[in-house]
């Protein structure tokens, strides 16, 4: 059984629940989502399927995207391609279509998404290190400070917090509650806050850790 669908970030909003609580909720576009490919563990070594989202241009196509959606029976080839593991065979073929209607009202699931890129950044801001004095003349407000020895070992050791790119990495975040499920318009609202910036495409899965509870 497919338990996890391709989709797009919309943005965020508010809705009351059953209890007449306010709840913060991430709108997410969730498929539908074309079955482009179906992996078994007798022919590939595992089970998985490969999962379509959204359309693109034919001009933006290559000759290889056409035939391999052809190959599915789709007219046109999916814009977001990704493949979902399975603990068993699948049931479903190629050219099918998976709905948002496989998850439910009050499940838990794992959203991954890619978080926003913040460019090059100081360690002050990406790291939250407290930087140096702020009174006149120090010259040392946002630095870092001393990152290595001068003689054992020698050497700045790795994983030592530096300046660098922030953000643009792949992110899960596991066990947000659907609040609702919206199947004629493809839309899922799910409590809290995801990775990415909105329009930005995410993966939304049935949790791996979390069990149904009341939160």
């Amino acid at each position: 059984m497919i338990t996890s669908l391709l989709g797009k970030k919309l943005g965020m909003t508010q809705v009351y629940d059953a209890n007449n609580v306010l709840v913060p909720v991430t709108v997410v576009e969730a498929g539908p989502c074309s079955v482009v490919q179906v992996k078994t563990s007798d022919r590939d070594g595992y089970n998985a399927v490969q999962l379509g989202f959204s359309t693109k241009k034919p001009k933006n196509t290559s000759l290889a995207e056409r035939n391999h959606a052809k190959k599915a029976g789709l007219e046109v080839a999916p814009r977001v391609l990704s493949e979902v593991r399975l603990d068993a065979a699948p049931d479903a073929k190629a050219g099918d279509t998976v709905t948002v209607e496989i998850f439910n009202e009050g499940q838990l699931v794992d959203v991954v998404g890619t978080s926003k890129g913040k460019g090059f950044q100081g360690v002050v801001k990406r790291f939250r290190v407290g930087g140096g004095p702020a009174s006149h003349g120090s010259m040392f407000h946002r630095r870092i400070g001393s990152i290595g020895m001068r003689q054992t070992p020698g050497r700045v050791l790795k994983n030592q917090k530096m300046p660098g790119q922030m953000g643009n990495v792949q992110r899960t975040v596991q066990n947000l509650r659907v609040v609702q499920v919206i199947a004629d318009k493809n839309l899922l609202l799910l409590k809290g806050a995801i990775p990415g910036a909105n329009g930005d495409d995410v993966i939304i899965r049935s949790a791996i850790k979390g069990q149904p509870r009341n939160a």
